[in-house]
């Protein structure tokens, strides 16, 4: 059995890799749009890189192709560890496959605090669905990013529609992080609840419920059937404590079964009919105009800390303020004020 690739390893691959997209990206742009799905994880993994070298190249990719990133359906999925949303996106997948559909998986891992690296791997999650030559999964860490969605996943969305994708799914880590991220990225929001495991009365005391498009229980089959239609009856009355959704969409719940492949096809005709009636309200185009504003404001907070962090004097300054704080030296506060006042005065001068 081969030996899998270090961390190291792993990154130098990723480097090259990056490196070799960065030489055409003319080239690389129009593979995307004949729907190269090898083209498209090179864009995707400059898109996601961290080194300076990669970022302009990364903007004319998107500028490029950002025109094309309108005719897909992005859906947003959610729900605790052990749900099943692998499964669920699994099964979900492979029916759309067979409607003739492109279907793309942005499937966002848990990352290791100490490594950084993802915990998961979706690609072994979903071997069936990867296999599929209709079919793209793109796994990344989530790393220090809250929402539970990787940093980049915005970008992400918008080159797997340029490639042709007509449905992307956004698996959310789901780890109790706020999920109003993803819920700003995506024209449809699902969460995924497992009835007897207490998460009934988990999902209705975080707000969670009130973001959601649909709620469907996993897992209903055999001895849990009972179990779902109980957490389905909950959750039904629980949706009536929260005001009516833009559009005047009430939320249903709904019942499946990702391993005997049961409901599913009720889930899709229900997303159907929220885009169709979405499009007709106006809801849809104004969901998106709203997901390029908060990308907006998402894109100038990443653009100020990494200017922040990358400024000479705050790369200087900042491993003694990090040092007094630890030692209560002064405050965090402080140390805060202290570095955005360097920062003000500085950043135009450098």
């Amino acid at each position: 059995m081969a030996k899998p690739p270090s961390a190291s390893e792993s990154k130098l691959a990723r480097i090259r890799d990056s490196r070799r997209a960065q030489r055409d990206i003319p080239a690389l742009i129009k593979a995307i749009r004949e729907k190269d799905t090898v083209a498209l994880a090179r864009a995707i993994t400059l898109v996601e890189s961290t080194l300076s070298s990669d970022y302009e190249a990364a903007q004319k990719i998107i500028e490029a192709t950002i025109s094309q990133a309108r005719r897909s359906v992005r859906i947003g999925i959610t729900g605790v560890p052990g749900v099943g949303k692998s499964t669920f996106i699994e099964a979900l997948g492979l029916q759309l496959l067979q409607q003739g559909k492109r279907v793309a998986v942005l499937a966002v891992d848990p990352s290791s605090s100490l490594t950084k690296g993802s915990i998961l791997g979706d690609k072994t999650r979903m071997q069936e669905l990867s296999r599929a030559p209709n079919a793209f999964i793109r796994p990344s860490p989530a790393g220090d990013s809250l929402g539970g969605v990787a940093r980049k996943t915005r970008e992400s969305i918008i080159l797997c529609e340029a490639a042709g994708f007509d449905v992307i799914l956004v698996e959310t880590v789901g780890v109790g992080q706020s999920e109003v991220a993803v819920h700003g990225m995506v024209d449809f929001f699902l969460l995924l609840k497992l009835a007897g495991a207490g998460d009934e009365l988990q999902g209705i005391k975080r707000g969670i419920v009130e973001m959601a498009d649909a709620i469907v229980i996993n897992k209903a089959d055999g001895a849990n059937l009972p179990q779902a239609k109980l957490a389905r009856t909950t959750f039904e009355n629980a949706l009536h404590l929260y005001p009516p959704k833009p559009g005047g969409w009430v939320p249903k719940v709904l019942l499946c079964s990702s391993v005997e492949g049961s409901g599913i096809a009720d889930v899709w005709e229900l997303i159907t009919d929220y885009v169709k009636k979405a499009k007709e309200t106006g809801l849809f185009g104004d969901k998106r105009r709203e997901q390029n504003r908060n990308w907006l404001k998402q894109r100038i907070e990443q653009q100020l800390s990494a200017d922040f962090y990358s400024h000479p004097k705050i790369a200087g300054l900042l491993a003694e303020i990090e040092a007094q704080v630890r030692e209560q030296q002064i405050t965090p506060f402080q140390g805060a004020s202290k570095l955005l006042e360097i920062y003000r005065s500085e950043g135009n001068t450098r």
